[in-house]
């Protein structure tokens, strides 16, 4: 299963349509708030597609603020990020992914992309999308990480979701790519 996961679009459809339409093959679209206009267009033109939305600080529709998705058994928590105070640092956010059992918390919010292990959860924020220069969808912040993404894809987060083997591979890789040795556990993840 491929989970394809956006956050803080604000506005802005041509972006999202981009990453949509260069990731057809996704089961699931995970938008992580501030870009309900775009994210409803998407799921009008795609309505075969599973969406699951959380309230952004930004919108003013009618959204749940999280959202517990289970895959594969696996459960991956969903937010925005500004209840969980993410700019103030990620404690909250961590706890509250652990009260409801999850393994792994996304967010957006702080625009900014960023992977880690906390306390034994995975934590992923894709940071703001935006076209750069070369074409290719990537955060504001460009890194060069492409943990479990397609290289087309980016910081959009292409989070490949086999999760009876990868779960705890995340764990186990996180020190690896940080290493320098994201081809390798990129390669090793999607050959799962």
């Amino acid at each position: 299963m491929k989970i394809l996961v956006v956050s803080d679009t604000h506005r802005n459809f041509a972006v999202l349509d981009d990453i949509v339409n260069e990731n057809l093959d996704a089961d699931l679209i995970i938008h992580l708030g501030d870009g309900e206009n775009e994210a409803r267009d998407i799921h009008n033109l795609h309505p075969e597609k599973p969406m699951i939305y959380v309230a952004g600080n930004c919108d003013y529709g009618m959204h749940r603020s999280k959202e517990i998705v289970t895959v594969s058994g696996y459960k991956i928590f969903c937010c925005h990020g500004h209840n969980q105070n993410v700019h103030a640092g990620l404690e909250e956010l961590v706890e509250e992914a652990k009260q409801n059992d999850c393994k792994i918390a996304l967010y957006g919010h702080t625009h900014l992309h960023r992977t880690e292990v906390i306390d034994g959860v995975y934590v992923m924020n894709p940071g703001s999308q935006k076209l750069c220069s070369n074409g290719l969808v990537v955060g504001e912040h460009c890194l060069g990480l492409r943990l479990l993404t397609a290289q087309e894809a980016g910081h959009a987060f292409l989070l490949v979701v086999g999760l009876e083997a990868i779960a705890e591979q995340l764990l186990l890789n996180f020190h690896s790519l940080l290493n320098g040795q994201a081809d390798a556990v990129v390669d090793g993840l999607l050959a799962v």
